[in-house]
């Protein structure tokens, strides 16, 4: 088989405050292949960021990557590298592109500036050949009268065109992987759309593999092939999206469905899922779910469940994997809450 392009393999992600250790990113395990488009998808709370801020070990003190942890991104172990060889990989090899457009720009600074920078900082042309890479990554992106709009600052530039100078930032040194954080959440429904296709188009053209980081289904369904559900600071579900949005086995992902919109009824009242994400320093015993769930039994306060496999691409960290019939017997009040079907 061909080597992941990336491999995150028991990653634990803690921040040490005081007397308490907050266990953001617990234990998580993934990879994604060359030129794919890999989802990791979850509640606020539940470690997708931390995720892939360890990834570019951009986690800041008191949070450190515990020992144990690997991220092996073309051949290199990322963990292990120093700062030299770091600074080198990011916004070369790996780039980011953050949910925030406003913060993540300079105001001070023209777009043009700020996208040739990265250019100027991996590459070896002068700062002409950089401000022309820029102004040619501007206009591949959408953004018109490229030449005109480079000179521009931020403030100058709307919601959807600063979503589409950052994309830009990300692609400009062609990288092997770049990590979307939330990349259309600040942006009204019409300008989503054209940026998940902006995306998932020059995805083509570069060849480039994507960590779609979101809570939002729909995007998964846009532009993954394969999906990761977080919960609690670990993976409870990983399937290709297709049988994700047919056969959600763990009871999370299925409340994270009926949570959805539903086309076939715009005026519904949205289903949630009961009570919220617990504290990342106190972690519940057995499963991390149970306190939410409509099947919780026994064994789910006694015993930690391990990543069951469901199919041979399809894993999910609950014990109904193996006690299936446990589904027979929902909680009433979680079950009219979740809007799930038994």
């Amino acid at each position: 088989m061909t080597e992941p392009l990336l491999s995150v393999e028991n990653l634990r992600t803690w921040f040490h405050t005081g007397d308490a250790v907050a266990k953001a990113v617990d234990g998580v395990s993934f990879s994604i292949g060359s030129g794919e488009t890999l989802g990791i998808v979850g509640e606020s709370g539940c470690g997708k960021s931390v995720t892939a801020l360890s990834i570019l070990r951009l986690v800041q003190q008191p949070g450190r990557i515990e020992s144990g942890s690997r991220i092996m991104f073309e051949g290199k172990d990322l963990v292990t590298l120093d700062d030299a060889a770091m600074r080198d990989i990011r916004g070369n090899r790996i780039s980011m592109i953050f949910q925030e457009p406003m913060s993540a720009l300079n105001p001070v600074f023209t777009v043009g500036d700020q996208v040739a920078e990265v250019a100027r900082i991996h590459g070896h042309g002068s700062r002409r050949d950089a401000w022309n890479r820029a102004v040619e990554m501007l206009s591949l992106t959408g953004i018109p009268a490229p030449e005109e709009r480079a000179k521009e600052y931020p403030h100058q530039l709307s919601g959807g065109m600063r979503q589409r100078v950052l994309i830009a930032m990300a692609l400009i040194m062609n990288p092997a992987l770049v990590i979307a954080d939330e990349p259309t959440t600040a942006l009204d429904v019409t300008i989503q759309a054209q940026i998940l296709e902006l995306l998932v188009d020059l995805q083509k053209r570069f060849g480039t593999s994507i960590l779609m980081i979101t809570h939002d289904l729909g995007v998964i369904a846009e532009t993954a092939s394969r999906v990761v559900v977080m919960y609690c600071g670990e993976v409870v579900e990983e399937a290709e999206v297709d049988t994700l949005f047919a056969a959600a086995h763990h009871p999370y992902t299925e409340g994270l469905m009926h949570a959805m919109p539903q086309l076939s009824e715009p005026r519904a009242r949205l289903n949630v899922i009961p009570g919220s994400v617990p504290a990342p320093t106190d972690w519940p015993s057995g499963c991390r779910f149970r306190d939410r769930c409509p099947y919780s039994w026994e064994r789910c306060e006694r015993e930690h469940p391990p990543l069951y496999e469901i199919s041979p691409t399809h894993t999910s960290r609950c014990h109904l994997a193996v006690e299936p019939e446990h589904r027979a017997n929902p909680h009433p009040p979680l079950v009219e809450q979740l809007g799930v079907s038994v």
